[in-house]
């Protein structure tokens, strides 16, 4: 298992992501959470920003882009496929397409060029039944988060059987593991202790 490498690619240009290879680097700005001017911007079909921000990240050492479309009554599939035609058209750097939305997935799929990244799959029935045919369909890779239905576990044996079941139902679906890469969700100390004080407090 340890030899296992995933690759990630653009039309022109691959990314290898596994142990005892570099550090990868992720852009991530290109998400209009949180950034309401990219957002309305995005809405509206103006991809100025989008663009501006791919190049930046990339100057900055970005290996892959991360293009995430999430506006609330807006045509997201369209924006998120529409968005990632244009980062292709300008770089060769490998994407991740990252979206709730498995229609807005399958747009991004249908456009891209390579072997796209995707983010991601739970361990969550509904979710793996949907994501995962789409990963098989367009011979992508993708982000498996170690949680369910019952949320993140503190156990790390319980994430570790989440994991094992999106491996294992990966492969039914004829994925092989090197296109699954595992998110173990590892939880700062502070993130634990502030959650029990929650849970405490009643």
């Amino acid at each position: 298992m340890s030899n296992v490498t995933t690759v990630i690619s653009s039309e022109t240009k691959e990314v290898s992501i596994g142990n005892g290879r570099p550090f990868v680097v992720i852009g991530e700005r290109i998400n209009p959470t949180g950034r309401k001017l990219l957002a309305e911007e995005m809405k509206n079909g103006n991809l100025e920003r989008v663009a501006s921000d791919a190049m930046a990240q990339i100057e900055a050492g970005a290996q892959m882009l991360d293009v995430n479309a999430g506006i609330p009554l807006a045509d997201e599939p369209q924006i998120l496929a529409d968005s990632i035609e244009l980062i292709q058209s300008l770089t060769d750097t490998p994407l991740c397409i990252d979206s709730s939305i498995i229609d807005a997935l399958e747009a991004g799929l249908k456009v891209y060029k390579g072997k796209a990244l995707l983010n991601s799959v739970t361990g969550e029935e509904e979710r793996l039944e949907k994501v995962l045919p789409l990963v098989k369909k367009y011979n992508a890779a993708v982000i498996g988060i170690s949680n369910d239905d019952s949320g993140i576990s503190e156990d790390i044996n319980v994430r570790y059987e989440v994991a094992r079941k999106i491996v294992e139902r990966a492969s039914d679906y004829g994925i092989p593991k090197e296109d699954i890469l595992i998110d173990p969700l590892v939880m700062p100390i502070g993130a634990i202790t502030m959650q029990k004080n929650r849970s405490w407090n009643w």
